[in-house]
């Protein structure tokens, strides 16, 4: 936390350097002291300080100044900080003044130079300001700033981005925030600049790709090296295994992830199945314990960048970037699990973003409180988000085509669910339609799937958690799919007619490995994966294993 600011101002060198060792020699363990010789310069620094979020705490200023008086001084600095104590420093000559700056600029104090002993006549007086000034202090948010509109499509994005790469960062509304109008006048922002990224040092970034924000972060967008022993695509559980693995046993691993590590797991609120934490994680706990472990087995974690093809050369695979660069690699990981279907529902595109979320329940909780929040999906990570959801919002919706949450939900997450007042289930129900005004979400049309009967709702959220797309349309190699896009791999490619003209060589495929040699599959974009956060993890580990005798081979 940044420390208070004791701010002293006097023209003349020798009380100014009195001064200011005898507050450093009292408060500088609790206090920053600045000092000038400037009254202008004095304000033109105040700006900056509130930029930054700096807190003044007492201001020391000398009453006769070329530039300004002290009281003038103290009457303009009053609009930058205008709790902050203000002492005046007099001569004899200067004592009416500093009476009359008692009502026109509520001085606190005024002291007549000299003031030795400061034991006696310094100290005290400023203790008795600091402990006044104290009490109303509540130190402000030392970190990322972002100000914005809660329902546009891009401050979400920015905010989930942040959220996800476990930046910690303040949500400010500037249709409801006192500080997020303050900031705005502060850094002269106007509507069209929004959504703002304001820094701990000043600076502010308006409108920012998230690209710009990453390297802004000093995420790590380009590759270092020429040449890795594996590439793993994607970041969630199985791929973060798979770097963990990689890098601790002594492989040249890169780890591309083209928004953030996690994954779908990344974004549970809380998982209480998973081996070994008998009280449960969150999600972004274990990325952030993961990622940690990997980066420090010496891994090269490449974000937010995403592979959009890959090639072959001889032994060698090519990775083509979003920005066109290349990465050579002599073997790959596919990681990049599923993503969430798009809900088949009239007006869901027009507010995605805007009240509308696929996943992302724990960046737009606060903006639930006492609200009617939905929620499609029956699966483990829809119950997660319920539960947690229900902290805030008013009453939580479950909306399910089937009869009920068995079939989909663990046992111990249908349990938790029927204990909570406040969430309910809607079986064989589906939402054909959506509703808005003033851009953002406001209602459902929902739609009993068995006696047809249709009725309107109000909802102020509607969180998607629906089937699993693997993320593998990108991939235009000769790699062998399912019906369904997910990557065959081992044996069960022998059943395909085309398996033969794809792979010549004489060993059949390891466990983990695709139709093209050297190129593997883990976790849910594999074809038979479980779509559990446990044994993505096996198979990250287990990829590495087959990498390992791949490489032996090359």
């Amino acid at each position: 936390m940044k420390k208070p600011i004791i701010f002293a101002i006097d023209d003349d060198p020798q009380v100014l350097a009195a001064v200011t060792r005898d507050l450093k020699s009292e408060y500088q363990k609790d206090y920053r002291i600045l000092r000038t010789d400037s009254p202008k310069e004095a304000l033109e620094v105040l700006v900056e300080l509130r930029k930054k979020g700096e807190a003044v705490a007492l201001f020391l200023v000398d009453q006769r100044m070329p530039e300004m008086l002290g009281v003038e001084f103290l009457e303009m600095a009053k609009e930058h900080y205008p709790k902050a104590k203000k002492v005046l420093l007099t001569a004899y000559s200067d004592t009416d003044a500093a009476i009359r700056a008692i009502n026109e600029v509520q001085l606190d104090y005024y002291l007549s130079k000299p003031w030795n002993p400061p034991e006696e006549k310094l100290y005290p007086v400023l203790n008795d300001l600091l402990e006044v000034w104290l009490l109303d202090y509540r130190p402000e948010f030392d970190g990322i700033k972002v100000l914005g509109y809660q329902f546009n499509p891009h401050t979400h994005t920015i905010k989930d981005f942040l959220s996800s790469n476990l930046f910690p960062f303040q949500w400010l509304d500037v249709e409801t925030s006192e500080k997020a109008k303050e900031v705005a006048t502060l850094h002269e922002l106007e509507a069209k600049d929004m959504p703002v990224v304001s820094f701990p040092d000043g600076d502010c970034m308006t409108n920012p790709s998230i690209l710009e924000l990453a390297e802004r972060l000093g995420l790590n967008a380009n590759a270092k090296e020429s040449l890795y022993d594996v590439a793993i695509i994607g970041a969630g559980p199985s791929g973060l295994a798979a770097a963990v693995y990689g890098g601790s046993e002594g492989l040249k691993t890169l780890l591309i992830e083209k928004k953030a590590p996690g994954g779908q797991a990344g974004t549970s609120s809380r998982i209480e199945n998973y081996l070994g934490f008998p009280k449960g994680l969150s999600g972004q706990e274990l990325t952030h314990r993961a990622i940690t472990q990997a980066k420090r087995f010496g891994i090269e974690f490449l974000s937010p960048r995403e592979v959009k093809a890959i090639k072959t050369k001889d032994n060698y695979k090519i990775l083509v970037l979003d920005d066109g660069s290349e990465v050579q690699t002599k073997s790959i990981v596919v990681s990049t699990g599923v993503n969430y279907r798009k809900l088949p529902a009239e007006g869901v595109e027009e507010y995605t973003g805007a009240g509308i979320y696929y996943g992302s329940s724990m960046t737009e909780a606060q903006a639930c409180k006492d609200k009617e929040v939905y929620i499609v999906g029956g699966g483990n990570s829809a119950g997660q988000s319920a539960v947690y959801l229900s902290n805030f919002a008013k009453n939580v919706y479950i909306v399910i085509r089937r009869d009920d949450l068995s079939s989909s939900m663990s046992q111990y997450l249908i349990d938790q669910i029927e204990a909570i007042e406040n969430i309910r289930l809607l079986p064989n129900t589906n939402i054909t339609k959506v509703t808005g005004e003033n851009g953002r979400l406001s209602g459902v049309t929902l739609e009993d799937s068995k006696t047809t009967e249709v009725r309107e709702a109000q909802a102020q959220a509607l969180f998607i958690f629906i089937g699993s797309r693997p993320y593998t349309d990108w991939i235009a190699l000769d790699i062998l799919k399912n019906e369904r896009g997910f990557l065959e791999t081992g044996r069960d490619l022998i059943k395909y007619d085309d398996f033969k003209k794809i792979w010549k060589k004489e060993r059949e495929p390891f466990l983990l490995e695709t139709c093209s040699p050297g190129i593997f599959a883990s976790g849910d974009v594999r074809a038979g994966a479980m779509n559990r956060v446990a044994s993505a993890v096996g198979e990250g580990s287990m990829a590495i294993k087959f990498v390992h005798q791949y490489l032996t081979e090359i």
